[in-house]
């Protein structure tokens, strides 16, 4: 039978050894003359019998192995009282036996389910409201009976069997249904979508005195000692918190890496861990005015700015290119939208792959198949290249070629040495001011 169906039927069925019945036995086998037994053979004597009515049990649950009676003198309790009793003297009896022993392992599996009867009497199974909307906060009733999430709230394990459960859609924040009346802490998403923009000073702390000596989120007393509270500082805002608001969980720092091209992860506290990733992918560092001088010391951000400037001027080709649009060739920059609107301005997510050298070969390659489509494939696109009209040889030359140099006034397309050698003007922005000039006159 699987532990699901065991559990089930451990629900439907209150077991209480101390039944009635069994308390008038006890009084019938109660020795003669008033005299008391030591408590360790009363305790070895209640074992006994909780042995002797095991298989009954075991036939009630319909179990081959007796998991839910208590060890040794404890009991199953239906009440909360009593099962913190239980619980208390299972811990005792696990300190007790033999480290490592069969006796020792098979306690501590009846001490989880003890634990787990236990909160479920605390929580009991009630009809909960599949969407929930609290602080901006839109929580949606799990259904997974996983028990390795953690609630956001309270830090402690959600277990999925017994507990009702809501993970919120916009920063997937995730809490226990009794504890999301008390949640302080708003939406993180809603916040990316108000304030899109990074703390770019390197952990701007501000001191824990001026903090009155309270976690910067919850306002719970902390101190460096961890009297009363653990202070943790979060690398990112530089503040501290209490250790149910910063989990010591890691992350990339936007500061450091513009500032120092550094990638190592810092701590950062749960509400910062969940608004970097939040941002990873928004395209919200413009590095020319943010640090210009971060391209003297990365070639590789100078080679992706190259392709990511060769990329627009393909741009123009495509959106007038019925082939191009059926083949939906600009959709292979989907996921980087912002590569085909401008060329300055960065996601985190860019710079880590940058670092990595990811974006530089799926770029390259994405470089590679619109230059085909332009010079090779498409009739139309070949028709809009140009001809230098300085030396008026080689092949038809296109504005990204690297060996090209485009006017800035007419965007007119040049081979690179005879645009750099030439010391006239451009013969066609001089064919454009010369017919302005004609009209100018034959309007007089």
């Amino acid at each position: 039978m699987e532990y699901d169906e065991k559990l089930a039927l451990f629900r439907q069925t209150r077991l209480n050894p101390f039944d009635r019945g069994e308390e008038e036995e006890e009084e019938d086998d109660a020795p003669q003359g008033g005299k008391v037994p030591p408590q360790h053979e009363i305790r070895s004597e209640l074992f006994s019998r909780s042995r002797t009515h095991s298989t009954d049990r075991t036939m009630d649950l319909g179990l081959a192995e007796d998991h839910f009676s208590c060890p040794m003198g404890s009991f199953v309790a239906s009440d909360i009282e009593q099962l913190k009793m239980a619980i208390e003297e299972c811990k005792k009896l696990i300190l007790e036996l033999p480290e490592h022993s069969e006796r020792q392992k098979d306690t501590v599996v009846k001490l989880i389910h003890l634990r787990l009867k236990l909160q479920e009497l605390k929580d009991p199974e009630e009809d909960e409201p599949n969407l929930r909307v609290l602080l901006e906060h839109r929580f949606s009733k799990e259904k997974s009976k996983s028990v390795k999430q953690t609630c956001d709230k309270c830090s402690t394990i959600i277990w999925g069997l017994i507990q009702t459960w809501y993970t919120c859609s916009g920063c997937y924040y995730r809490c226990h249904s009794k504890c999301m009346n008390l949640i302080t802490k708003p939406c993180v998403k809603s916040k990316v979508s108000h304030q899109s923009e990074y703390e770019l000073s390197i952990c701007p702390e501000i001191g824990l005195d001026r903090q009155d000596y309270r976690c910067a989120e919850c306002r719970t007393p902390i101190s460096l000692r961890g009297v009363p509270s653990e202070a943790r500082q979060c690398d990112y805002t530089g503040q501290y918190y209490c250790s149910t608001c910063h989990w010591n969980d890691t992350a990339i720092i936007p500061a450091r890496v513009i500032h120092n091209w550094e990638f190592e992860q810092r701590k950062v506290c749960r509400s910062s861990l969940r608004y970097l990733g939040l941002m990873m992918p928004r395209p919200v560092l413009k590095l020319k005015e943010i640090n210009p001088l971060l391209f003297n010391f990365v070639e590789e951000l100078v080679e992706i700015r190259k392709l990511r400037q060769d990329i627009l001027l393909m741009k123009p080709y495509f959106i007038t290119c019925k082939e191009a649009m059926e083949a939906r060739l600009l959709l292979q920059l989907q996921d980087r939208q912002h590569f085909v609107e401008n060329d300055d301005m960065y996601s985190l997510q860019d710079l880590i792959d940058i670092s990595s050298g990811r974006l530089s070969c799926s770029l390259t390659e994405i470089h590679t198949t619109f230059a085909k489509h332009i010079k090779l494939d498409c009739e139309r696109c070949q028709a809009k290249g140009f001809v230098c009209e300085l030396c008026k040889e080689g092949d038809i030359l296109f504005p990204f070629d690297s060996h090209t140099s485009v006017c800035h006034d007419c965007s007119a397309v040049f081979h690179r040495d005879c645009y750099y050698d030439n010391s006239t003007t451009c013969p066609r922005c001089a064919r454009m001011t010369e017919r302005k000039q004609d009209d100018v006159s034959e309007d007089t």
